[in-house]
């Protein structure tokens, strides 16, 4: 859920070029590994391990594989931060989107928190203009009332399905919203590693006394490695997202995130026995249409000008 930016030169040929096969095979990898992260930690949480004590497991995990990976004890540039309140504002967010998503998996279905967690890039295009100087136009305002209409059906409120959990869903896909608007403003500022630590450690920290007050020693083998595994899911899914952005434009990966809503229907079926409904159903692909129109729009446009500037 959390991409990690790539900081080679654009390739703008890439566009016009055949998603290659290994690509499409990365990209479902990725959210395959972040649906199964959501299964680890809603089976986790509903046998009764708090939920700020698996988001903070989740963190510290993840923060022990970074450094691992990235060599911290020998780079400089993990460490820096050239904007550090907006650093650490974005630090902030994740875990809090983590919390809000692994408090509502306690009720919901798997189906019930993605279809609502998909509204994301309607969310950012709509946040994009205000905080970043992006404007949507009307073809894109159109869809993400749309897409509105689609969180509507998903989240009924005023009827028995609409409950606390539905709010920390919503709450999760608010602060992821702010979370990647964030990410797309330090992405040319910062270095990678640095993204990439910072969205961890602060979570590790500051989640550490509440998590070791509320959590409990895991009761079995697989609890314990179900908890390791989280951190692992998460960072494997973004490794696997870069993998996939350097060998296919970014326009084309992004649809691929709509693949998730059908791992998570599936491992809830599998793992839980969960069925979601047909009102559930009905706005999770309402969501997923507009999503993936506003996804194409913002790639015409992007085309439209680079074109105008080759032009001019």
């Amino acid at each position: 859920m959390d991409p990690i930016p790539n900081h080679r030169p654009a390739r703008h040929d890439v566009d016009r070029e055949a998603m290659p096969p290994v690509a499409m095979l990365l990209a479902l990898c990725t959210f395959m590994c972040f649906a199964v992260l959501d299964t680890g930690a809603k089976y986790l949480v509903t046998a009764g391990y708090a939920a700020i004590f698996v988001v903070w497991c989740r963190f510290l995990s993840h923060t022990v594989i970074s450094l691992v990976a990235f060599q911290g004890w020998r780079r400089a540039d993990m460490y820096r931060m050239k904007n550090a309140p907006l650093q650490i504002l974005r630090g902030l967010l994740l875990p809090a989107t983590t919390l809000f998503n692994f408090l509502a998996l306690r009720e919901l279905q798997l189906a019930q928190t993605i279809s609502i967690f998909l509204s994301v890039p309607m969310l950012v295009t709509a946040m994009a203009g205000p905080l970043l100087g992006e404007w949507a136009g009307p073809r894109r305002w159109a869809a993400i009332m749309v897409g509105f209409v689609g969180v509507l059906i998903v989240v009924r409120p005023g009827t028995d399905v609409f409950s606390l959990s539905i709010i920390w869903s919503i709450l999760a896909t608010v602060t992821y919203s702010l979370y990647s608007i964030l990410t797309r403003n330090l992405a040319m500022q910062e270095s990678q590693a640095s993204l990439v630590f910072y969205s961890s450690i602060f979570a590790t920290v500051l989640m550490a006394p509440p998590a070791l007050i509320y959590g409990q020693m895991p009761s079995s083998l697989f609890d314990w490695v179900l908890l390791a595994s989280l951190g692992v899911m998460g960072l494997g899914g973004h490794a696997l997202l870069v993998k996939a952005s350097r060998r296919a434009s970014a326009s084309k990966v992004a649809p691929f995130v709509y693949s998730q809503l059908l791992w998570m229907t599936a491992l809830g079926y599998f793992v839980f026995g969960d069925v979601p409904d047909g009102w559930t159903i009905l706005g999770a692909s309402i969501i997923c249409i507009s999503g993936i129109y506003i996804m194409n729009r913002e790639r015409q446009i992007a085309r439209a000008e680079r074109k105008a500037a080759a032009g001019g």
